[in-house]
């Protein structure tokens, strides 16, 4: 199975962020989109990515005035992306190597989807399931 078949399944908008939103208004585009995770996109070019899990760290780190920082401060600059023909238990081990959740889908190094952890085990399971379907039809005969 591969990314492109994760996609077609569960579409390939992706809610955004610019590095110069605040920390504020980044925790609402998270809370109105209910993701966990949001690329940061500058003149259309992914530049990187930003968690909860990153939140949390600085909150914890440096207090509420993180509220009013910009998103620049606080992304992960040095993204790992994947494409649509990449393999998704390839994909699922590297994320689980990584200790990330959220893997951007770049196509001609533009942002074409974003897939997480939880994309990836459903699919497997799904594909599981229809393996399992054909088997049982295969041995009723």
């Amino acid at each position: 199975m591969r990314i492109a078949d994760v996609l077609r399944n569960k579409g390939s908008d992706v809610a955004t962020v610019e590095p110069s939103a605040t920390v504020a208004e980044l925790i609402g585009v998270l809370a109105t989109h209910n993701v966990g995770a949001l690329p940061v996109v500058a003149e259309g070019k992914l530049i990187g990515i930003v968690s909860e899990r990153d939140i949390v760290r600085r909150l914890h780190a440096g207090g509420a005035e993180l509220l009013g920082a910009v998103v620049s401060d606080i992304m992960t600059a040095e993204v790992t992306t994947c494409g649509p023909g990449d393999d998704v238990a390839d994909l699922a081990k590297v994320m689980t190597a990584g200790r990330f959740r959220h893997l951007p889908v770049v196509v001609d190094g533009e942002l074409a989807g974003i897939v997480s952890i939880g994309d990836l085990v459903k699919a497997r399971i799904d594909l599981l399931e229809s393996e399992r379907e054909q088997l049982q039809s295969y041995i009723a005969g």
